[in-house]
């Protein structure tokens, strides 16, 4: 939401919003641009009739004061999605949809589109080297890129995001359940991605992932006419740490690595292709990024051992992240930190989603507090019921934040890599301090 209103306040709109708490980043970013609240928290007068439209974010319930009083006025009430579209209406939309993949994706596609100084408008999750801010609307630009998150729109709309986009060109990178508390079964799940292909704007280009056999069978069956483009991992060898990619002009060096990788680079290139940029270019582009924040980001390095950090929290990201970083470092032990954190991640039900997803760790530790099962209203977890979802009885497990820090700090990394995912941060635990480790 942040960076929707420094991109509208680029643009030349009169923008001010409101919430309950912001954070860093986000404040001093906010501040900077002169968009920062007076004050926090909701207040029905901030809300008048020369205001051409609200826009809500997922945080702002049905009850919220200046929505309630917005919806007296009859203003006109957008949810994020829908005022995206809005925006880029006229332009050739490209969404980059899956249950995994999603942010690294589209911004693989960023970088090769800036790295050859090609404007383009965008919307993605995550930080990116070499941009301002993650979300931008011009006039004037052709193409818009968007990250189609399948959440849904907002308290007055239940719609998932991604339905409301209606690409002309659309990637999906495989479907894998999740967001349990939304949609409570994998046939539901499955549903949305059906809607989403035959939503396409008729004459679209529809890229795949072939080798998930949900989303072939569902691009097979598909009513919407569309023209499927599928691809599939391309071969690729590791040398002293350093992946190496098979192309029709030889190897190409990457900074990146993992199958899942490679596979959402496939998928990167052939959308970079139908925006204009050839196999050859897009390598070329390719060999300088290092990937998208949070997505395996490399924290430190000492001369044997590594620390990464990864938003991996979904069984399927858990599995092709852990994985990674095994197959890239066989000779090096890998020590995997995963935290409990979302709603589906904690909910007894859906553990045994997880079962095999830690294999790949030489050591795992899995942590999440009491606290977030009592605010997310959800039945308790033992350790017996983690063992078993993961099928192992190694697993290092902590529910207090000062426990789980203590335990991390009482060792010194020794040819070994601490991979720590989570869309949390281990009840407070400041990642920077890590480096203390190596």
């Amino acid at each position: 939401m942040h960076n929707l209103a420094l991109a509208l306040h680029q643009k030349g709109y009169d923008v001010n919003g409101s919430d309950d708490a912001i954070f860093e980043p986000s404040k001093s970013r906010l501040n900077q641009a002169g968009l920062l609240p007076d004050t926090m928290g909701w207040d029905a007068n901030r809300i008048s009739e020369d205001v051409d439209a609200v826009i809500l974010g997922m945080h702002a319930k049905a009850g919220n004061p200046e929505l309630l009083r917005a919806q007296e006025l009859g203003l006109k009430i957008y949810s994020y999605p829908e005022f995206i579209y809005e925006q880029c209406k006229n332009k050739t939309r490209v969404v980059i949809g899956g249950s995994h993949g999603k942010t690294s994706i589209t911004s693989m596609i960023l970088h090769v589109m800036n790295y050859y100084n090609k404007e383009v408008d965008y919307m993605v999750g995550a930080q990116l080297e070499g941009f301002d801010t993650m979300v931008r609307l011009t006039e004037d630009n052709e193409f818009i890129v968007l990250e189609g998150d399948e959440y849904l729109s907002s308290a007055m709309d239940l719609r998932p995001k991604f339905h409301l986009y209606k690409p002309n060109i659309a990637l999906l990178s495989g479907i894998a359940w999740d967001h349990i508390n939304v949609f409570p079964t994998f046939e539901n799940y499955l549903e949305q991605f059906e809607i989403f292909i035959n939503q396409m704007t008729p004459g679209g280009i529809l890229v795949y992932n072939k080798e998930d056999k949900h989303l072939d069978k569902l691009v097979e069956n598909r009513t919407a006419m569309v023209k499927p483009y599928p691809y599939t991992t391309p071969k690729y060898t590791i040398e002293n740490e350093q992946v190496i990619v098979d192309t029709e002009e030889g190897g190409i060096p990457l900074e990146i690595f993992g199958a899942h990788n490679m596979q959402n680079m496939e998928g990167a290139r052939e959308i970079c292709y139908h925006m204009g940029i050839e196999p050859i270019d897009f390598y070329e582009a390719m060999a300088s990024f290092t990937g998208a924040s949070k997505r395996l980001e490399k924290l430190f390095q000492s001369k044997d051992s590594l620390i990464f950090k990864d938003f991996a929290h979904s069984p399927s990201k858990v599995e092709a992240t852990t994985k990674a970083v095994k197959e890239q470092f066989k000779s090096k032990k890998v020590i995997a930190c995963l935290e409990l954190h979302t709603y589906s991640s904690l909910d007894l039900n859906f553990l045994k989603e997880y079962r095999g997803s830690l294999d790949a760790a030489d050591e795992v530790f899995v942590f999440y507090t009491p606290e977030a099962l009592n605010i997310k209203k959800l039945a308790p977890i033992k350790s017996s019921d983690i063992e078993a979802a993961f099928e192992r009885k190694d697993i290092s497990i902590f529910t207090d934040a000062k426990a789980f820090r203590e335990e991390l700090f009482s060792r010194k990394l020794s040819n070994e890599v601490l991979l720590m995912m989570s869309s949390g941060n281990y009840g407070g635990l400041d990642l920077t301090t890590l480096e203390e480790l190596l």
